[in-house]
């Protein structure tokens, strides 16, 4: 492995860049022209440019992109998108730019990399590689978010042509309509030897700092070596609702340390019975697992004032 300095330099010096889009995505079709031709005038251009348009292309596209050996693979897309490069570029010497054309963005945004196409590219460009924390549930590698409950719901019944029309508001929404017929979760999270029960609709394990395009806490980061576990409220539905208010208005207001959260390495998650994840916006696994940080994991292109250590 390279040296962060020497990724950076090489990019630099041998340009050796691959891009893909996923064109699914809500903005990806409309802006995959502007994409290209803004790499091209930012003085980047790319060995190969692989658009993905169908279900189950993002696999391919991604295989042909790494083909061309890159040392920097922009990848174009929303949370799942770029959660899924995320996963095939983790520990390898190879670093991930950016740019966010999703619904919610919560991967961009947990990297300070701007949601404006231009300043997007720009971070490319003039930026450098960082390496940040990725998570593992079971045999799972996340970026963000590994939760159970109403979410699991909400991932297997948003509709596409809903997240299109509306953006993140369709995730609330579903998760609305479906939240009367939802039967509240038993879990028990172990840390060490100490054992914390816990019924709830909803239980979130964050690796980044934002969920459903909001401030998690104004601490939590990408590069923070831990692992953020947090119910949304309790037994009733209405806990529910007022939690998810409190942390859309006052996450960037909290920290770690209050009550609520619990700031770890590594955990066990059980439930009575067991139940499917919600990895990254995809169900992958169940519980019972282990999940555990896997620290400075993936190498990322960002802006030069991120903090990196």
């Amino acid at each position: 492995m390279r040296s962060k300095a020497e990724l950076s330099a090489a990019i630099r010096r041998d340009g050796r860049i691959a891009l893909v889009v996923n064109t699914r995505s809500r903005r990806g079709r409309r802006l995959y022209p502007a994409v290209r031709s803004g790499l091209l005038a930012a003085g980047l251009d790319p060995l190969g440019s692989f658009p993905s348009s169908e279900a189950g292309g993002l696999d391919a596209a991604l295989t042909a992109a790494m083909g061309l050996r890159p040392d920097l693979l922009i990848v174009g897309g929303g949370d799942g998108t770029l959660c899924e490069a995320a996963r095939r570029l983790a520990h390898r010497d190879v670093a991930l730019g950016v740019l966010p054309l999703g619904t919610t963005n919560n991967f961009a945004r947990t990297l300070a990399i701007p949601l404006d196409l231009p300043a997007a590219i720009s971070v490319l460009a003039d930026g450098k590689v960082a390496d940040v924390d990725l998570g593992q549930a079971g045999d799972a590698v996340f970026a963000n978010l590994v939760s159970i409950g109403l979410s699991v719901q909400v991932a297997n019944t948003v509709p596409h042509h809903l997240k299109r029309l509306l953006g993140r508001a369709a995730y609330p929404l579903t998760a609305l309509a479906g939240l009367p017929r939802h039967r509240p979760l038993r879990a028990t999270v172990t840390v060490g030897d100490r054992r914390y029960p816990l019924v709830t609709h909803q239980l979130n394990i964050a690796n980044g700092g934002f969920h459903g395009g909001r401030p998690i806490t104004r601490d939590a980061s990408a590069d923070d070596r831990l692992l953020l576990v947090y119910p949304l409220g309790g037994p009733s539905r209405w806990t529910l609702l007022g939690s998810a208010l409190r942390h859309a208005i006052l996450g960037i207001r909290r920290t770690m340390n209050e009550p609520a959260f619990l700031a770890v390495r590594e955990l066990w998650l059980d439930t009575d019975p067991p139940l499917q994840l919600d990895v990254d916006g995809e169900i992958r696994g169940h519980t019972p697992t282990r999940i555990v940080l896997s620290p400075e994991a993936l190498r990322v292109m960002v802006a030069p004032a991120f903090p990196d250590s």
